[in-house]
Formats: C-alpha cells, structure tokens, sequence
C-alpha cells in the first residue's frame, strides 16, 4: 500500500474536525481521557498509600495491561469481525460499570489493595477489544487523506487530558480523596457513549468485516513480518512502551524519595510530562508522511531523555525534561500509530493494530515489575538510566538491522592523507 506522496496538499492542524461524526467523537473522548488520567494517578496515589510500595503500584500497572499481552491478537480479531462502534459501546458501558464499583469502595473506607488489582484487571480485559476498536474506528469516519491527521489529533486529545487530569487529580485528592475522581471518571464514560449513538451512521464508511476462518491470527503475524513499514515501528514500539513508558512507577517514586513531595507535586509532574506530549501531538498533525529513519531517531531520543532526566536530580531542570520527553515519545507513538494504520489493508487493520497495541501495552507487565523492583530497590534515577539506556541501545540496533535488510552499507575512508568521509551504499 502507498504512502501519499510527499508533495500532496498538507492538512490543516485540526482538518478531520470539519466531520461531524469526528467531532462527537473527539468530544467524547475529551471528556472520558480527561477522567481516565484523573483515575491513573487516583489509582498510583492509592496504591501507593495502601502499600507503601512502588513495586505494588508496578504490580497494579501490569495487571491492567497483562489482559493485553495474552489475548491482545483475539481482540484485534473481533474488531476485524464485528463493527467497530457496536463493540466500542460495550466496552464503554464496562468500563464506567468499573469505574463505578472503585468509585464505591474508595468513598465507602471500604477498598482494599487487592480490590484495586481485580479492577484494574478488569480494565484490561476491556481494553483488549477496546483499543483495537477505537484505533481503527478512525477509518471509518474519516477519509483516507485524513487519517493520519485524525490519529494524531486522537493522540492531542489524550496528552491534553494528561494535562489536565493529573493536575485536577492532585488538587481532588489533596482536598476530598482519591474515591472522588473514580466517580468522575465514571460519568465521564457518558460522554463517549453519548458521541456514538449521535453519530450519524450513513456518514460512517464501515471497513469490510473478516470472515471466521482458520489461521487468520497466523495471517496477520505473516503480514507483518514481510513488511519492514510495519515490521519495524512494532519491533521499536516494543522495547520504548515496555522500557520507557513507565512513568506512573517513576514519578511517584520520584515525588516521594527524591522531591519528598505529596500528590500536588505528583500531578505536577504528571501535567510536564503531557504538556509536552500535546505539542508532540499537534506537530505530528501536520505530517503527511514518516519515514522509518524518523521513527528510529524518536526512539533514540526517548532512550537519551530518560537517561537524562535519571542523571537530574533537581527539580526545574527536571521538570523541563519531563516536557521535553513527553514531546518526543508522543511524537514517536503517533507517527508509528498512523504509519502502521496507513500501510495495512482494511481487512487485517484490525488485527495488525491488535499486535501494535499488543507490543506496545503488552509489553507494560513486563516493565512495571522490572522498573518497579528496580525502583524500589536502587531507586528511581537508576531505574531511568537503565530503561533509556535500553531504549537507546534497541533503537540504534534495529536501525542497524533494518539498513542492512534494505541492503545498505555504511563505508568509511580513514586513509592517511585523504579526507574522511562516510559513504551509504546500496547492495545489489
């Protein structure tokens, strides 16, 4: 599949708004990320008050996103049969239901930590069907020119509710409690459903819905494989989402051991981080095209940031790393997300988008408890050194790798007497 040349007409920065389907649906989002991201921190502060422990709210992190790591291909695959908005209300109406119940026993004196665990469980389990879903629904909004401009804006919206969220979630647990902003968030599940049964479903280009048949996950895995536009952002995503991304561990250990700070400063440092994100997001909406050279040199930028920010122990230089880091890890998930939606066939978008969310949320388990054990044991600034230093070494290895898959060699002349200079060949 092509990408659009790169001399096509550049969209404007908010272009797939003029939708209206779009529009309901961005608005919902708006409101729901907004509350999901006040119950992250609800939910790390929580934990972390219960326990007394950074491994605990690892723990925490890697059951909401285990369910997406053992059944995240079945879930794209039911997002390749059934449609797309049917399933998004099902797993919307789940995850108020969630929301609810921990809303409940917060406010009742009543939870327990393994009551926090069972939910965000649960959580995961919703997830698996629901962000294949909502990735691909953007397909069936907008046209195909748009797409990569809806996906970024998709990206915006939630790094803008990362922005907001957090900061309203340190001020409401500070006054009132954590057990306040999970019932926001459960409201704010309304917004969502209400955006999608407004959506006028003639306005809709539902995708083709795959058959049931044998193999279809081993289809989608071959597909894969034998496209380096594909291949490639999945093999990066993996090692930056499982190693990098793991910020809830990260900041409120720093908040607590470093700063010894409260929840006010933890929302702080949590609003840095997405206020960096949204820029991200907004130059990644101009884009019409990426090229893999792009993606690698994000990725290492996320591993040298982290490790920087492992190397700051104060806190205003810190601080301005943390939106510099968030601008580029958005910028590198975003332009892969819609790399990867841009260069698949409707038919298996599904499912290919299952095994991008499944290396980039699957892979969280695994890190949580790595950088939470690390966390607890030698502390947060170690534990950034080590996951950027991972980061960086992967990106620069793969870009190694998939230059020499695409047949490319690097010559350096160092004779005497001769003026050095690097040479990239192609081999035939």
């Amino acid at each position: 599949m092509q990408e659009p040349s790169p001399d096509a007409g550049r969209p404007t920065l908010f272009a797939a708004l003029h939708l209206r389907n779009y529009r309901l649906f961005f608005a919902g989002q708006v409101v729901s990320n907004t509350g999901t991201w006040m119950q992250r921190i609800a939910q790390d502060w929580l934990v972390l008050q219960l326990t007394n422990s950074p491994l605990a709210v690892g723990i925490t992190t890697a059951l909401q996103f285990l369910p997406m790591m053992l059944f995240g291909l079945w879930g794209g695959l039911l997002a390749d049969r059934y449609p797309k908005r049917t399933l998004l209300m099902i797993t919307q109406t789940v995850m108020l239901l969630l929301a609810a119940i921990l809303a409940t026993l917060a406010l009742t004196g009543l939870v327990e930590v393994w009551h926090v665990y069972v939910i965000a469980l649960g959580l995961g389990m919703a997830t698996v069907v629901d962000n294949p879903a909502r990735q691909t629904f953007v397909n069936e909004m907008v046209p195909r020119e748009l797409v990569r401009n809806a996906v970024s804006l998709n990206s915006g919206n939630f790094q803008l509710a990362r922005l907001v969220g957090p900061a309203v979630a340190g001020v409401l647990i500070s006054a009132v409690g954590s057990g306040w902003a999970f019932a926001i968030n459960a409201v704010s599940y309304l917004a969502v459903l209400a955006g999608l049964a407004l959506m006028r479903t003639s306005e809709l280009t539902p995708s083709t819905l795959a058959r049931r048949g044998p193999g279809q996950l081993r289809e989608a895995l071959q597909y894969v494989r034998t496209r380096p536009r594909l291949l490639w952002p999945i093999v990066l995503v993996f090692f930056v989402g499982t190693f990098g991304y793991n910020f809830a561990i990260i900041l409120s250990a720093y908040t607590k051991d470093v700063f010894n700070s409260g929840a006010d400063v933890f929302g702080l440092l949590n609003t840095a981080l997405a206020a960096g994100s949204v820029v991200g997001a907004l130059i990644a909406a101009r884009a019409t095209t990426a090229r893999l050279a792009v993606l690698f040199a994000a990725a290492a930028g996320v591993g040298l940031l982290l490790i920087l920010l492992g190397l700051t122990p104060w806190f205003v230089p810190f601080v301005a790393l943390l939106v510099i880091t968030g601008l580029v890890s958005v910028l590198f998930n975003t332009l892969g997300n819609s790399t990867v939606q841009l260069s698949t066939d409707p038919e298996l978008r599904g499912r290919v988008m299952s095994l991008y969310m499944l290396v980039f949320m699957g892979g969280t388990p695994i890190g949580s408890i790595v950088v939470g054990a690390i966390t607890e044991a030698w502390g947060a600034p170690f534990a950034l050194v080590v996951s950027g230093s991972v980061c960086l070494v992967a990106a620069l290895a793969a870009g190694v790798l998939a230059a020499r898959r695409a047949g490319l060699t690097v010559h350096v002349d160092l004779h005497r007497g001769v003026e050095h200079h690097l040479e990239i060949v192609h081999r035939s």
